[in-house]
């Protein structure tokens, strides 16, 4: 297993650990991370070097060599299903009735609307998980190589370029636009893409060509930005920092966070095991 962070440290970089696995060690202080394929593997050595009692998978629905004690599925608003076949003809990991193992389910880019549709169609799957309607709220603006922090209403009449290597970009430049942004020019390249130092600087090109003030990422893009000379950084690019805002579910999301924080005696490693 690779460990990017022991709980104190970051012992790793981004192309090394993964850009997911580092932007989690980067913001969970005192959070152990560990990546590889075998979970069980991982899991062993958490438990026998850090003394763990709770091990938090991600995707790990579909991992089932490892006991779960609960499940937490998150459900895009926007794309429920995606074109409701798995892997690789679509998008989905696992078909629909699978979310009848979920103990909770987070309905995600939620605007506060009705979501009574699809909650009816989750119910098909499960009747007893609790459901959480949330949201990404945007925070501020922090400069990728800086460190500044900058209100969002340095966006509102802005002409900006963005760029980035996500699933759903635009998503990601909506966003912007509704902060108040023009996005006058995007530049989108597949999910995680590292970028070079050629790549970026010929960005900054065309938007100095455009003469926009600057150009805006995601906090996942950023980790994977190679470190730019001061001289070529001619103009200044900030990642937009997001939060989950939930909407509705209040308490049912204040039960999910006990399960998992409230400490648990410790099991025997074989306990955690199926």
């Amino acid at each position: 297993p690779r460990t990017v962070s022991d709980g104190t440290s970051l012992l790793l970089d981004s192309r090394t650990a993964g850009d997911e696995p580092y932007m989690l060690a980067h913001n969970l202080k005192n959070v152990i991370v560990l990546v590889d394929k075998d979970r069980v593997k991982s899991g062993l050595l958490a438990i026998d070097k850090w003394k763990v009692d709770t091990l938090l998978l991600d995707d790990g629905l579909q991992y089932l060599h490892l006991k779960h004690r609960l499940d937490i599925v998150l459900v895009d608003r926007q794309a429920p299903f995606g074109n409701e076949f798995l892997l690789p003809r679509g998008t989905l990991r696992e078909a629909p009735r699978n979310l009848r193992r979920a103990s909770y389910i987070f309905i995600t880019k939620s605007t506060g609307e009705s979501n009574d549709v699809l909650v009816k169609r989750i119910r098909r799957y499960n009747r007893t998980a609790e459901i959480i309607e949330c949201a990404h709220k945007p925070l501020y603006l922090q400069n990728v190589f800086t460190g500044e922090k900058v209100p969002l209403e340095r966006l509102r009449d802005t002409f900006i370029g963005s760029i980035s290597a996500i699933a759903a970009p635009e998503s990601f430049e909506g966003a912007l636009e509704k902060l108040g942004a023009y996005v006058d020019l995007a530049k989108r390249y597949i999910d995680h893409h590292y970028y070079t130092e050629a790549e970026l600087i010929s960005f900054i090109k065309r938007c100095i060509r455009r003469d926009l003030e600057m150009i805006v990422t995601t906090e996942k893009d950023s980790v994977r930005m190679p470190r730019l000379p001061d001289a070529k950084l001619k103009v200044p690019i900030y990642f937009l920092r997001v939060e989950i805002e939930i909407l509705s579910g209040h308490e049912s999301w204040e039960h999910c966070v006990a399960r998992i924080c409230k400490p648990q005696p410790l099991l025997p490693p074989e306990r955690f095991f199926a």
